[in-house]
């Protein structure tokens, strides 16, 4: 493999196509560049990428064309969504493999190198996610089981932190830290697939605006017999929620939207529990009684229609 930088790599010869999304996230997105140019030429890898701005306005295009010329900047005059602007950079990506990275993390040393060994170890596996810490190295994610209802009730009724983190909630932990595992999905703030598998299932639903994307593509990509792994080696720091906190109500409502549409099509049965639950937790809950009121309403719509 070549040692280029993204500044000296074109689609045609890259190993590996990075995509980021980013919205508001200036100052960390030039960290999260700054990290892949290092763990790619770690790595040994010819790295292009590719960042999709979903109308910023704190300056993060102009902040990327000054510190990262040879990055590809595809600058948007409206806010996409995740899944639409995603898509939008994979189309213009030619790497063997294709990253999709969020723009708030860092990549830890060997991080890059211990995705790619994982992904091609063997030529089932067609997704690796990586290990991701909070910024005070704590874990954050080490995987997923896909979600259903005791998700659903320990999201809307949270008990004590410990079940959060737990099987019962779908987590898994993090293993021996060093060997890749199985998971249902990772999050996706860091991905790493194979060009192969999205070939064959085609991309990010853009039906989602944003969350549960992710989700959606891995059991899409399970269905067709493709492995996802988790590697542990792969240590992420992911700062998390930057873009979506700057409006959390509103996201509070687009991310239970996104859920009723992936149980819509995968677990219909969890359709109107889930409406029940988030009546019930607007009573307990004045501050976010507005929005979890429109999430029964989505999840309550959602089970019309599939009945």
């Amino acid at each position: 493999m070549s040692g280029a930088s993204a500044q000296e790599t074109t689609g045609a010869t890259a190993d590996l196509s990075a995509v980021i999304v980013a919205w508001n996230t200036r100052d960390l997105l030039l960290a999260c560049l700054a990290s892949l140019e290092r763990e790619a030429a770690r790595a040994g890898l010819a790295l292009e990428t590719i960042v999709v701005d979903n109308a910023s306005t704190d300056g993060t295009a102009a902040a990327v064309r000054a510190a990262f010329p040879g990055v590809r900047l595809l600058a948007q005059r409206e806010n996409r969504g995740f899944a639409a602007a995603s898509n939008l950079g994979i189309r213009a990506t030619g790497g063997r493999a294709v990253l999709l990275l969020n723009p708030d993390t860092e990549l830890q040393p060997g991080s890059l190198g211990a995705l790619w060994r994982a992904l091609h170890a063997m030529p089932h596996v067609g997704l690796v996610g990586a290990l991701l810490l909070n910024p005070d190295g704590s874990l954050q994610s080490a995987g997923y089981r896909f979600p259903g209802l005791a998700q659903q009730v320990l999201d809307f009724f949270p008990l004590h932190p410990r079940l959060a983190g737990s099987r019962l909630n779908g987590r898994f932990s993090s293993g021996d830290g060093r060997t890749p595992f199985a998971v249902d999905h990772p999050l996706g703030a860091c991905m790493l697939l194979r060009r192969e598998a999205i070939d064959e299932v085609g991309p990010l639903d853009e039906g989602y605006f944003m969350y549960s994307e992710e989700i959606d593509w891995c059991r899409r990509l399970k269905a067709a017999g493709w492995t996802i792994l988790t590697a542990p080696a792969a240590r992420v720091v992911h700062h998390g929620g930057r873009s979506t906190g700057q409006v959390s109500r509103a996201m509070l409502v687009e991310l239970h939207r996104s859920r009723a549409r992936y149980f819509r099509r995968h677990n219909p049965r969890v359709l109107g529990p889930s409406a029940w639950l988030a009546r019930a937790a607007a009573r307990r809950d004045p501050l976010r009684a507005e929005a979890l009121r429109e999430a029964a309403r989505l999840y309550r719509e959602a089970a019309e229609v599939d009945g």
